[in-house]
C-alpha cells in the first residue's frame, strides 16, 4: 500500500522533463510535492520536512549518513550544463583579491566555483552571499544558476564567461553531477514500498517526458522566458541518469572538497536499489 509522502522538486525549468510529465499525470493522494530552490530543499529534508527530492550533490556530501541515493535519477552534464554560469565584467585572472557573488540558491555550484577559481584558476577572489533579484549593478562577478543563469547567460554587462560544467569536464575529463535524487535512510526503513513507486514514477515520467521533449519546451520556455528552440537545445543538453562515469564525477568532486578541508572524508555512495 502506497502511503504519504512529502516529495522535493527544484522549481528551475531543468526537471521539467519529469516534472511535467509528473504534474499532467499523476495524482496520488498521498504524495505531497514541495517545488523550491535546491538550497531550500537541502534545508527541508536536512530537518525532516521532507522525506525524498533532488538535493544538491554537497548536501548528500557533507551529510551522507542521512539519506541513500536513489538510482539512475540526477541532474548532471558532460561538458556545458547551461545554466550555471560565473559571470564577469573582468578578465577572471583580474579576479584575484576581489569579490564574487554568489546566488543563494545552490550550495553545489558555489562550491564548484571555488574549486574552478582556487584550484583551476590558482585565484583567490572573496566570496559573498547576494540576491540577484535585488539587482547586479554593483556586482563586479557572480555565480549564477538556473532560470537566473539562463535569463543573463548573454548579459552584455558580463563580457566574461564561463559554463562551469564545461571547465569542470575539461579539467577532469569527468561529468559533474549537480543535483541527486536521495531519500531519508528514516523513510526508506519505515516505508520501503511507497520509496519503490515513487521511484519508478519518476523513471516513467522522465521516459515520457524525453520523448516528449518538443512539446514540454515550449510549454516552459516562457516561464524564463526563452525561445522555445533555445529551451529545448538546453533540456536536450541535460542528463538525468547516473551512470557509472556519472558516479566517478562525483567521487572526484567530493575528492576534491574533502582534500580542501570542505566536507568529511571519505564520502561513501550508498545507493538504494528497489
Amino acid at each position: 500500500m502506497t502511503l504519504r509522502a512529502r516529495i522535493g522538486m527544484v522549481n528551475f525549468i531543468n526537471t521539467a522533463p519529469i516534472y511535467e510529465v509528473w504534474r499532467q499525470r499523476v495524482s496520488e493522494p498521498g504524495w505531497e510535492v514541495t517545488e523550491a530552490v535546491p538550497s531550500v530543499l537541502n534545508r527541508m529534508i536536512r530537518g525532516g520536512d521532507l522525506d525524498l527530492g533532488f538535493v544538491s550533490s554537497l548536501e548528500f556530501g557533507r551529510n551522507p549518513r542521512q539519506y541513500m541515493i536513489m538510482p539512475a535519477l540526477s541532474i548532471s552534464s558532460t561538458g556545458a550544463v547551461g545554466s550555471v554560469f560565473f559571470l564577469s565584467r573582468v578578465p577572471f585572472e583580474d579576479l584575484d583579491g576581489r569579490a564574487i557573488a554568489f546566488s543563494a540558491q545552490s550550495r553545489s555550484s558555489a562550491a564548484l566555483a571555488r574549486i574552478v577559481c582556487e584550484e583551476f584558476m590558482a585565484i583567490r577572489p572573496s566570496y559573498f552571499q547576494a540576491d540577484i533579484e535585488d539587482g547586479i549593478d554593483n556586482v563586479e562577478a557572480m555565480v549564477v544558476i538556473g532560470d537566473d543563469a539562463l535569463r543573463l547567460a548573454t548579459d552584455v554587462r558580463f563580457p566574461f564567461r564561463l559554463d562551469l560544467g564545461e571547465i569542470w569536464f575539461a579539467h577532469t575529463g569527468l561529468p559533474f553531477v549537480f543535483a541527486l535524487w536521495v531519500v531519508r535512510r528514516d523513510f526508506v526503513a519505515a516505508d520501503p514500498e511507497t520509496v519503490r513507486d515513487v521511484h519508478r514514477t519518476l523513471i516513467n515520467c522522465l521516459a515520457e517526458g524525453k520523448k516528449d521533449l518538443g512539446r514540454i519546451s515550449r510549454e516552459v520556455a516562457g516561464r524564463v522566458p526563452l525561445e522555445p528552440s533555445r529551451c529545448y537545445q538546453y533540456l536536450a543538453g541535460l542528463e538525468y541518469d547516473l551512470d557509472d562515469n556519472k558516479v566517478l564525477g562525483l567521487m572526484k568532486f567530493y575528492e576534491i572538497l574533502a582534500a580542501r578541508g570542505d566536507i568529511s572524508a571519505p564520502v561513501e555512495l550508498e545507493i538504494w536499489y528497489p
